[in-house]
């Protein structure tokens, strides 16, 4: 008697494991799912995410804070396999915060086929990204270089007068993206 007893025990205890398990995997996969946005609210609340505007915005001029001088820096990357030459005509500019500058990256197809790419911009510390605003720029569209095609394309930006004194340096970051392969399907 006591070993029927024993088995139905084991029986409920392994239906209660068994439940605990598949909610555990359920709860993960919904973790997984919400992984992405939770992630985009802890960046916003640390200021960790760099990302800029993905249009052009309107100079709003404030004035220029000619008692301030913020220098900018740029760096080009390629993602792996484009092969393009693709980097700054200049490698860092100074800028009073409120004055429009414009700035040229020089970008060379040196492959055999035509090729369109897509530049990804990050502003570092991530906490500036918000004070650099870009009036035109290149990242906004397709770039597509012919076979041997090169090309300077341009970006118009200026620093927000708002931004935190303590920051003196931005560094902007493009990593170059070939996305001729979603364009043609």
């Amino acid at each position: 008697m006591s070993k029927g007893i024993e088995q139905q025990t084991d029986k409920r205890s392994n239906g209660k494991v068994i439940k605990k398990l598949v909610l555990l995997v359920f709860a993960m996969f919904g973790f997984g799912f919400a992984l992405v946005p939770l992630y985009d609210v802890f960046c916003d609340i640390t200021g960790l995410n760099g990302k800029t505007n993905d249009v052009g915005v309107a100079y709003e001029n404030d004035g220029i804070d000619t008692t301030r001088t913020v220098k900018v820096q740029f760096i080009t990357r390629m993602a792996k396999g484009i092969p393009w030459q693709f980097e700054p005509v200049i490698n860092e500019i100074s800028v009073h915060p409120g004055e429009v500058k414009f700035v040229n990256f020089y970008a060379k197809n040196k492959s055999k086929r035509d090729i369109i790419g897509k530049a990804v911009p990050s502003v570092s510390p991530g906490i500036a990204a918000g004070y650099f605003q870009k009036i035109e720029c290149f990242c906004f569209t397709q770039q597509p270089l012919k076979s041997g095609e090169d090309v300077e394309m341009g970006l118009q930006f200026y620093v927000d007068i708002d931004l935190p004194s303590e920051i003196n340096t931005l560094t902007l970051s493009y990593t170059l993206y070939e996305i001729s392969v979603k364009v043609d399907s």
